[in-house]
């Protein structure tokens, strides 16, 4: 397990009115004292959990006909998305240029069944979905950080700056975290995919990697804004479902979706400007992808 870092509570400015519409509106967010673990989850670290357990991922599991009707049953087999660069520049607007559905990818095996982790056993777990994020906090007796959590720490008590290092993505051309350098999503100058932990800098905290590498987990369900339910301080990811509250908003008919934060390996200016303590993005329980991961957290 990572070491578990003391964050002290405290008031700070969430969202953001600057960027993409569901950080909107930036408002007074107040967070207690927490615990948070300096990394992201590794594999090493999974592995462990797997071994003393016996615990086998979604990505591992057979697909259910009934939950995808008309569905090729050929087709229900265990896998995961996973990040495959096209040659040349393609179409921003189709994700579908740059994921494939790979049949036997999983936390193990990242790219499919003939990749393997022996060589990236410092490197964040991928390819966990929100159950298996849950279960291996349980293993350890922690839990997954709130939205609000993993923002404030983020942010390492630089508040209000739209980066978590200040006002510029690259300062005096520093690349500060695993984030795409290039042109998404044919040519990438950086790594190319995950990076060991603590790769970069840590932010004032004395955490890293909370901006680019990889996705995160929270606790938090997504909801297209932010909503300001009541003035107390987060309460640990325990409020009534937010989906119930935002009747206004489409609800996934299938499978709820909860806030990733912090950014990936491919995030770029090109198409997703978001490594930023600010940025969020919706992720289905159900998928697991290869620029996701997780950290766990612990009442203080």
């Amino acid at each position: 397990m990572a070491e578990l870092v003391h964050i002290q509570g405290g008031t700070f400015r969430m969202g953001s009115n600057d960027f993409y519409p569901d950080e909107r509106p930036e408002h007074e967010r107040s967070v207690e004292s927490f615990f948070l673990e300096q990394a992201p989850v590794t594999n090493a670290e999974f592995a462990d959990f797997v071994g003393d357990t016996g615990y086998v991922t979604v990505a591992e599991r057979s697909l259910d006909l009934a939950e995808f009707p008309g569905a090729d049953p050929a087709d229900l087999v265990p896998g995961a998305m996973v990040f495959t660069p096209p040659s040349r520049p393609v179409d921003l607007g189709d994700w579908r240029n740059w994921w494939r559905w790979q049949p036997g990818a999983m936390w193990r095996h990242p790219s499919g069944p003939d990749s393997t982790i022996d060589d990236r056993l410092d490197h964040p777990v991928v390819h966990v979905a929100f159950e298996d994020a849950c279960a291996y906090a349980n293993w350890l007796g922690l839990r997954l950080p709130t939205e609000a959590e993993f923002e404030f720490a983020a942010r390492g008590g630089l508040d209000g700056a739209p980066y978590a290092w200040g006002d510029e993505p690259y300062p005096d051309g520093k690349v500060l975290a695993n984030v795409w350098i290039g042109s998404f999503p044919h040519e990438n100058r950086g790594w190319g995919g995950t990076s060991p932990i603590g790769a970069y800098p840590p932010n004032p905290y004395d955490l890293v990697d909370l901006i680019g590498n990889v996705w995160e987990w929270t606790s938090d369900y997504y909801i297209p804004r932010h909503i300001q339910v009541s003035d107390k301080p987060a309460d640990r990811g325990e409020r009534q479902n937010l989906l119930a509250a935002a009747s206004a908003e489409p609800i996934q008919p299938r499978m709820p979706r909860r806030v990733l934060k912090g950014g990936s390996q491919l995030c770029s200016p090109d198409y997703c400007l978001r490594f930023r303590p600010a940025a969020r993005s919706p992720q289905a329980e159900d998928t697991a992808m290869s620029h996701v991961g997780f950290r766990c957290a612990r009442d203080a």
